[in-house]
């Protein structure tokens, strides 16, 4: 533990140029007492490192020193890829493999560079949970299942009251909720990661297919998904606002189809989850759409309207 902790304080020193023992303290979760110590074991360890003192002094590197201590391992390498993501990485468990690789990137940057992180970081943030979301604890299973998904191994795991020997290829975190993508037997599966019960890392690894790709596969997956919950088709008649606001009310898996069959006289076939739903889709055009089928939905609407106008005649 303090061996990482003095190669980050130097690689701190080598990419920032200077630091205060406050600012090093804060940055590696310590007290100002650990930074002096660790200083003074570094220089012992032959470490140029010295004190400026006065206003603005701090702990500095002597010039044109370098570690050798930049190159990243294969973890780091991979971590560093989802540093845009601190609260990915802080669920499954490597959120410090990740702030020593992005200490590593820094310090081998130029000087002239050494700002851009910190740039960058200012001007674009992922927020990748949902609004609401609380502070809820990440799925017990998870960091468990990241392990075994960055090592190829296979788990045997609880869903859903069976238990599965799976080859988990990869996870997703879609608006705050994690889903596993994983092989059974031949078939690539979607599995939620909330809804595991005990898993366990096998011994075992497994190959993976060179051609798999993740981020196209969960594409296609969330495209088939949304797909199978549009059961219903409805039929509307738009005003020339009713057109125009139907990108925004009509299901984003439906609106390729309800674009397609829209007719000059604004009659257009809807797809929707069913009548339940498509009744509040349909309260948001207002009196920009009439229901033409089915008669069903049609009587909802207007027993709707009736209610709304009765209410505002009072």
């Amino acid at each position: 533990m303090r061996a990482a902790r003095l190669m980050s304080l130097v690689l701190l020193l080598q990419g920032r140029g200077g630091m205060t023992a406050a600012e090093l303290a804060k940055e590696l979760e310590v007290s100002e007492r650990t930074v002096h110590r660790d200083v003074l074991a570094l220089a012992g360890a032959g470490v140029p490192v010295y004190a400026d003192r006065g206003r603005g002094g701090g702990y500095r590197l002597l010039d044109g020193y370098r570690t050798r201590l930049t190159g990243l391992d294969r973890a780091e390498a991979e971590a560093l890829f989802l540093s845009g993501v601190p609260a990915a990485l802080r669920e499954m468990g490597l959120q410090d493999v990740a702030a020593t690789a992005r200490l590593k990137a820094a310090a081998a940057l130029s000087p002239g560079l050494r700002d851009a992180p910190a740039t960058a970081a200012q001007r674009f943030h992922l927020d990748a949970p949902g609004w609401f979301a609380g502070d809820e604890p990440p799925p017990p299973a998870l960091a468990t299942l990241a392990r075994a998904v960055w090592n190829d191994r296979r788990v045997r795991a609880r869903y859903k009251d069976r238990v599965r020997v799976l080859e988990p290829y990869g996870l997703v975190l879609k608006a705050g909720t994690w889903y596993l993508a994983a092989r059974l037997g031949s078939r690539f599966l979607i599995f939620r990661v909330h809804r595991f019960g005990e898993v366990a890392v096998l011994p075992e690894s497994f190959d993976r297919e060179p051609g798999f790709d993740l981020a196209a596969f969960w594409a296609e997956q969330s495209a088939e998904f949304s797909r199978s919950l549009l059961r219903e088709e409805i039929t509307l008649r738009l005003s020339e606002r009713g057109r125009r606001m139907l990108r925004h009310v009509a299901d984003p898996a439906a609106l390729a189809g309800a674009l397609a069959s829209l007719a000059p006289d604004g009659t257009v076939r809807l797809a929707v989850e069913s009548i339940e739903v498509a009744f509040s889709q349909v309260l948001r055009f207002g009196p920009e759409a009439e229901v033409l089928e089915p008669p069903e939905l049609r009587a909802m609407v207007a027993d709707a309207a009736a209610r709304t106008a009765a209410l505002y005649q009072r």
